[in-house]
Order: structure tokens, then C-alpha cells, then sequence
């Protein structure tokens, strides 16, 4: 073979093993492994937990948390907000359900934060409950990240926006003001779950509320509608006929028994 047929021979074996190797398929990517949800946890399952906080087992009965927050639907990984939280009951079972990847907001006034005394403090100590962020401060300037919470709760406290206190115990504040903070930081389809002792229809807040710490179911439903939110569910869990709306709830005839009304709401998308 002359040197020329030679060269030529040798490009096109090259020519052929580039164009194998050009027609070999890379390899499949490798796509990781879909990771599972973390599971939702059985609120009725958070009362058995051995490490709860001192007397919290004392109080679940009367306040029927299971139920309560079964309605409010809570999932792992959501951000959470209880509304003037107190000494934490509700903060620390909503931080089991939000889970480690979660965070619940334990929000009181400078008020309620005096109300609850030390129990706060000893509840969040040590970081016990390192998904709970406390908060304090008026209502009125409350600023939590816009569009960020799932859900939040008023359990037996929305009343106190209205509060009129003669004693000048409690700071006044604005409902509208107040409410349309917790709207704002209300995630489009986000729920907001009202726990309250009846008043009679018709009620003046400013009344009800001083005398009694009752409001009119119908008024708080007027005021979240007009804060842009919209009526979702009613629960009956609390209500009970036998309570005629005449006595103050911490009458001891009617403390814990109160009529209730459990109301949810939902940020529109």
C-alpha cells in the first residue's frame, strides 16, 4: 500500500472511532431520591407526651385542645402564630405539630406578658421549645413577615382587643388596627381560628367585654370580614346551651363551660 492509501486508511479510522464515540449515550443523570413528608402528628397524641409542661394535663379537658386544633388543621412545617399565647399552653402543642422544620410565633402584649407572670420563661428556658419565637409588643405595631403565616390562633383572647378596662389594667387598643397586622402577615389561603365566650346578640363590646369578657359572635364575624378575610367553618365543640350569656366566665357556676363559638377564617388566594 502506497504512503498516501496508508494516510488515508488511518483517517478514516480515526474519523470512525470519533464518530463512536460521539454516538455512545452519556450516562442517565442521577436524580435524587424523592424525600417523604414529614408525617402530621395527631393532636390528641401531644397530651400523652411525658416531657409536657408542669400542670398543662390540668387544663386539657376544659380547653379541648385535640378538637381545637384539628379544626385549625396544622401541618409540619407551617409558621404558626398564637395570639396573646399567655404562659404557652397552646404555643407548646402547636410547636409539636409544626414540627422541627416549623416555627410558631408566641405572641403576647406587655399586658398579658405581666398576666402570665414567670411561666413563659420557665416554658421557653434552655431552648425547650426551640421552634417557638417569643414576641412582645402592642397590637397595633405586631410585624411579623408579610404573607408568612399559615394559620393563627385567638383562643379566648380576640375579646381583649376590645377590652375597655375601668381599672386600667389593661392598655386600650385598636381591633381594626390590631387585626389588620395579623391579615397582613397572613399567607393568601392562610386560616385564622376564633375561640370566644358568647355574648348576647346585639352586644356593645364595650360592655360585654368589661363586664363579662364576652363578645357577640355576630360582631367578630363582621370585623374579619371586613379585615379581607372570609368565613370558612364553625366548630360546635364549645357550645352548650345551658350557659345564658348573663354571668361573667370566670363565674364559678360557668367557668370553663362558657357557650363558645369557634369560628375559622381564610385569607382568599
Amino acid at each position: 500500500m502506497t504512503s498516501a492509501r496508508i494516510a488515508i486508511a488511518a483517517l478514516l479510522s480515526l474519523g470512525m472511532a470519533a464518530c463512536a464515540r460521539q454516538e455512545t449515550p452519556a450516562p442517565a443523570a442521577q436524580t435524587a431520591a424523592p424525600q417523604p413528608s414529614p408525617a402530621a402528628v395527631d393532636p390528641q397524641s401531644l397530651l400523652t407526651i411525658p416531657a409536657r409542661f408542669p400542670g398543662d394535663a390540668d387544663e386539657d379537658v376544659w380547653r379541648k385542645s385535640p378538637q381545637v386544633l384539628a379544626f385549625m388543621n396544622v401541618k409540619p412545617g407551617m409558621q404558626v402564630l398564637d395570639y396573646l399565647a399567655g404562659g404557652g399552653y397552646y404555643s407548646e402543642l402547636l410547636s409539636g405539630l409544626v414540627g422541627p422544620t416549623g416555627r410558631v410565633y408566641a405572641y403576647n402584649n406587655p399586658d398579658y406578658a405581666r398576666y402570665s407572670g414567670d411561666t413563659p420563661a420557665k416554658r421557653y428556658a434552655n431552648s425547650r421549645l426551640a421552634n417557638v419565637t417569643e414576641l412582645t409588643g402592642p397590637p397595633e405595631t405586631l410585624t411579623i413577615e408579610p404573607g408568612s403565616l399559615d394559620a393563627v390562633l385567638f383562643q379566648q383572647t380576640y375579646h381583649d382587643l376590645h377590652w375597655l378596662s375601668k381599672d386600667g389594667s389593661w392598655t386600650p387598643t385598636d381591633p381594626a388596627k390590631s387585626l389588620a397586622q395579623v391579615v397582613t402577615a397572613l399567607k393568601p389561603g392562610g386560616v385564622v381560628v376564633v375561640v370566644d365566650h358568647v355574648a348576647a346578640a346585639g352586644s356593645d363590646p364595650d360592655v360585654s367585654v368589661e363586664a363579662m369578657h364576652r363578645i357577640d359572635p355576630a360582631l367578630v364575624k363582621r370585623e374579619f370580614e371586613a379585615a379581607g378575610l372570609v368565613f370558612d367553618a364553625e366548630s360546635q365543640v364549645f357550645h352548650n346551651p345551658a350557659d345564658d350569656h348573663s354571668k361573667p366566665v370566670f363565674d364559678e357556676s360557668i367557668r370553663h363551660k362558657t357557650d363558645q363559638f369557634t369560628y375559622r377564617f381564610r385569607k382568599p388566594s
